[in-house]
């Protein structure tokens, strides 16, 4: 991994790629964009006009020291008053509109952001999601994205509206006295020494307070995703000692930035009091000469607090602009992370296949280069139930990974009906498959809104009808508010079997050739057992089902049966075949031949 730049200077390159890909979902936003643009040169305007009455008031009644009411004053008085209040006015309005105007671009600009991001992640392959922490994934989503735009709206955007107010008083300054344009001129070098020397020190401190927030996140989605194994061994002391050590680390890379941003505060602040003594003396000395009147010093004094501003903000803000930075070089990290799963240029659509399937001599690999399967030939045809059996690591759940193109395999192809799946479309291949996992995921809503996830274009009648297939409509009476009960989070709040059956009806509501039942059974009590299984049976009837267990006797009632083991295929073909082989993996199981077709 390359290394990360130390300061906000050498940081321009990330966050001219972090623009470069904002821009394109800024372009929506142009007008509001533009309109802040208006807003803010107008509030310019009105703050660089806002010293100017108290010019006049001071020059026309103070300067003079006139003991009485001269003609006109009052008038002029009460024209200045009125300008002071019109100004104030026209410029909280400007200011207004474009604080509106910009928080709005950057609100909608970083909605569609996080869209995409959530939308990219989906994606990415499972190779990714395995060595990926989700709780660090969550937190780029949400606190990321989140950084990126408060920064956008509350740092970004009213810089660059100081910045446009400090070049147009300087301009006035050297046209009111240049003497005193090249006082103030001369604190900018000594301020930006000091604040690049002190930015790449937040600049570090806050992007390794981001990593450490990302740490924090992972550790505690990891804990309270498995809650349940953490209080059956008691893990909480370990796992809170765990996170309160991390949780310490970020503390002092949080302390140790804000500290350093305020730090360089406070030293900008005693700058800004040190160029205004000396604006206050050479133009005291200016106006006793005549070069100045009372009323242009104080004007040069007022502008000398908003010159000033723009370094008094970017102290201020150089903590979250680096933390700006830190997200958004997460944030491209992630978006810039290659599917290794993709749609092949030119890829077709699936339209519904007949199941056949072929593994021809296919080889995979696991990320650190050792075999998970290794010059696998297997052929399928439409409508036969395949039994994969092997120990746990044999390549069993691999060899059905490739049917969903969760991975591509290192040489070999993988067919159905004769075509690679890596010339079909991912969507349209899923589409066609369905999976019933050992551990069944459900996710929070109802138990109607959890089975038409396998077809969310079903009617009311065809949900209800695949949950009768499934057998979910027995319990489905028993609970409180029918198929409108909601679920917890991952179904927790149902039995395994239950969970199991919603899963099924789940799956049969997807037009199917093609099922995968991974341990579906494993793990359920024997009354539970024989529920699933007879709705199991209904969801694989005429459609190719490859049935993965690491039991031989679940495979008896199977048409082909593939034993595998390191990765290799030991043996295939028919169970009658296998059990009539001397030295086969199903002879051990005696004279099954009676028990290999259920009636």
């Amino acid at each position: 991994m390359s290394a990360r730049p130390a300061d906000l200077r050498s940081a321009a390159p990330a966050l001219r790629r972090t623009l470069a890909y904002l821009r394109p979902h800024l372009r929506p936003q142009r007008p509001l964009v533009a309109g802040g643009f208006v807003a803010l040169f107008a509030e310019v305007a009105f703050r660089i006009l806002e010293p100017w009455p108290l010019k006049f008031v001071i020059d026309a009644v103070i300067a003079p020291g006139a003991s009485g009411e001269q003609p006109g004053t009052v008038r002029l008085l009460v024209l200045c008053a009125l300008a002071v209040v019109a100004v104030a006015g026209l410029r909280a309005l400007s200011a207004y509109a474009m604080t509106v105007c910009f928080a709005l671009a950057g609100t909608r600009t970083m909605t569609a952001v996080r869209a995409e991001v959530y939308a990219h992640a989906l994606r990415l392959s499972l190779r990714f999601h395995n060595r990926t922490r989700s709780g660090d994934l969550i937190n780029r989503l949400i606190s990321d994205v989140g950084k990126l735009r408060d920064v956008a709206v509350t740092a970004a955007m009213p810089l660059i509206g100081n910045v446009v107010t400090l070049v147009a008083m300087m301009v006035v300054m050297l046209v009111l006295d240049w003497r005193l344009g090249l006082v103030v001129l001369a604190a900018f070098p000594v301020f930006l020494l000091h604040s690049r020397r002190s930015s790449r020190r937040i600049t570090s401190a806050a992007r390794t307070q981001r990593k450490r927030e990302g740490e924090l996140a992972g550790a505690a989605g990891e804990s309270f995703g498995a809650i349940k194994v953490v209080q059956a061994y008691s893990l909480q002391h370990k796992l809170e000692d765990t996170f309160s050590a991390s949780n310490a680390k970020e503390l002092t890379e949080g302390v140790k930035a804000t500290r350093l941003s305020a730090a360089l505060e406070r030293w900008t602040d005693l700058l800004v009091g040190i160029a205004t003594g000396a604006v206050l003396f050479v133009g005291g000395l200016s106006v006793l000469r005549g070069h100045l009147t009372p009323g242009e010093l104080v004007v040069f004094v007022q502008y000398l607090k908003g010159a000033f501003k723009p370094m008094r903000d970017l102290a201020k803000y150089t903590g979250r602009i680096a933390k700006a930075a830190a997200s958004g070089e997460r944030i491209l990290d992630l978006v810039e992370t290659r599917q290794e799963i993709a749609d092949a240029p030119g890829a077709h659509r699936f339209h519904r296949p007949a199941g056949q399937v072929t593994l021809d001599h296919v080889t995979v690999r696991y990320e650190d280069g050792s075999t998970a399967l290794d010059d696998v030939t297997v052929h399928v045809r439409p409508g036969t139930r395949v039994g994969l059996v092997g120990h746990s690591g044999s390549g069993k759940s691999t060899l059905a990974s490739l049917l969903l193109r969760l991975q591509d395999p290192v040489s070999g192809a993988v067919r159905i009906d004769g075509h690679d799946l890596r010339h079909v479309t991912i969507d349209s291949l899923r589409s066609r498959v369905a999976v019933v996992l050992q551990e069944s995921v459900l996710f929070t809503g109802t138990v109607r809104e959890n089975i038409r996830l396998g077809n969310p274009a079903a009617t009311d009648e065809q949900v209800e009808r695949a949950a009768r297939d499934a057998n979910v409509e027995a319990f489905v009476r028993t609970l409180p508010e029918g198929y409108e009960t909601v679920v917890g989070e991952r179904g927790e709040t149902l039995s395994g079997g239950q969970r199991q059956r919603i899963a099924i009806a789940r799956a049969m509501l997807r037009d199917v050739s093609i099922v995968i039942l991974d341990e579906a059974t494993t793990g359920l009590d024997a009354d539970n057992s024989a529920v699933v299984r007879d709705a199991l049976d209904r969801l694989a009837e005429g459609r190719t089902t490859f049935v993965i267990t690491h039991v031989l006797a679940d495979v008896l009632d199977c048409d082909q049966v593939v034993v595998l083991s390191g990765g290799r295929v030991l043996e295939q073909g028919s169970p009658e075949g296998l059990a009539a082989t001397p030295g086969s993996r199903l002879a051990v199981l005696g004279d099954v031949a009676a028990q290999v077709r259920r009636a």
